[in-house]
């Protein structure tokens, strides 16, 4: 429902010129390319280097996952992939990463990965307090474990090499 709502509001400049009956269809982030949804959320070279460090976080998850468009933007995954926590770790990295982009939409720059570590934990925190709430504490812990400790050892390893 979040990429469905982030996807429907976050309007590419394709379908933004034919609203305005406008000949300007290029993506906005300034790369010159036509903007579609493809190029806007995955193939902009501003959009890129994000994508490719939220691939390189999830490189600790078992079975790796191919860079494909179709898996984070529509949570299509092969048959391989039958784990529901695997599945639901990767849809929360995803979903946050979409927000990143969607946040930088307009501006010609890159979006952080600091931003999208920042939008993790936020949605890490929400649903804590959600799975207290209503006393489901193991789901929780079920999807977040593995995925607090593969972020926190590549935030570390990351600022080694800085």
């Amino acid at each position: 429902m979040q990429i469905k709502t982030t996807m429907r509001y976050h309007l590419m400049p394709v379908r933004m010129a034919i609203i305005k009956k406008s000949r300007n269809n290029r993506c906005w982030q300034d790369c010159g390319e036509i903007g579609t949804l493809l190029h806007c959320w995955w193939e902009c070279k501003l959009v890129q280097p994000l994508w490719k460090t939220v691939l390189w976080f999830l490189k600790d998850l078992e079975p790796e996952i191919p860079f494909d468009p179709a898996i984070p933007l529509l949570g299509i995954y092969s048959k391989e992939y039958k784990s529901f926590y695997y599945k639901d770790a990767c849809t929360h990295i995803f979903i946050g990463a979409l927000f990143t982009i969607a946040e930088t939409w307009s501006q010609p720059k890159c979006p952080s990965v600091i931003d999208w570590i920042k939008k993790m934990w936020y949605t890490h925190t929400m649903e804590y307090y959600i799975a207290i709430k209503r006393n489901e504490i193991m789901s929780f812990a079920g999807t977040w474990m593995e995925l607090e400790a593969i972020i926190l050892s590549k935030l570390t390893q990351e600022q080694k090499f800085k």
